[in-house]
């Protein structure tokens, strides 16, 4: 759920007071209500962890004011609270692990060492000696290889 639109009045106005004109100029040419729209959706399901926003607003960087996604950053390192990093995701935890649990047959090889242009090296060869390969395959081949196609 996106955070309330009070909340985001709320951390404008304390990034206004702590930054002044630095802060504003960063959205002069810009519809106010499209930015703080656009910040109430980047820190959707931070409503459940008004601790993490308080002390993002306590711990702004010095030289500059924040981004949204900076100010996300922020709040995410609270201490006092395990804030969710893609729970706002569409796909969710569950869903990526089980997505990554079936690549688990997938053989994991470290690529140190290997050629890894090999596959380009074998239609080269397989051209030189007479088989029929397309221009398309040919001609990627060549670019993999630094070769002009």
């Amino acid at each position: 759920m996106s955070l309330p639109a009070l909340w985001v009045d709320r951390i404008f106005d304390k990034l206004t007071l702590t930054y002044g004109q630095a802060f504003l100029r960063r959205w002069q040419d810009i519809d106010m209500n499209a930015v703080k729209s656009d910040w109430s959706h980047e820190l959707s399901g931070f409503d459940q962890h008004p601790k993490a926003i308080a002390w993002a607003l306590q711990n702004l960087p010095p030289e500059k004011p924040p981004t949204v996604l900076e100010f996300r950053a922020i709040a995410r390192k609270s201490p006092d609270e395990q804030l969710p990093q893609i729970e706002h995701s569409p796909a969710g935890k569950a869903r990526v692990a089980a997505e990554l649990a079936k690549l688990g047959h997938v053989k994991k090889t470290p690529l140190m060492g290997k050629d890894c242009r090999a596959w380009a090296r074998a239609i080269v060869a397989r051209h030189e000696a007479g088989e029929k390969i397309t221009r398309t395959q040919l001609a990627m081949a060549k670019d993999a290889l630094g070769s002009a196609a």
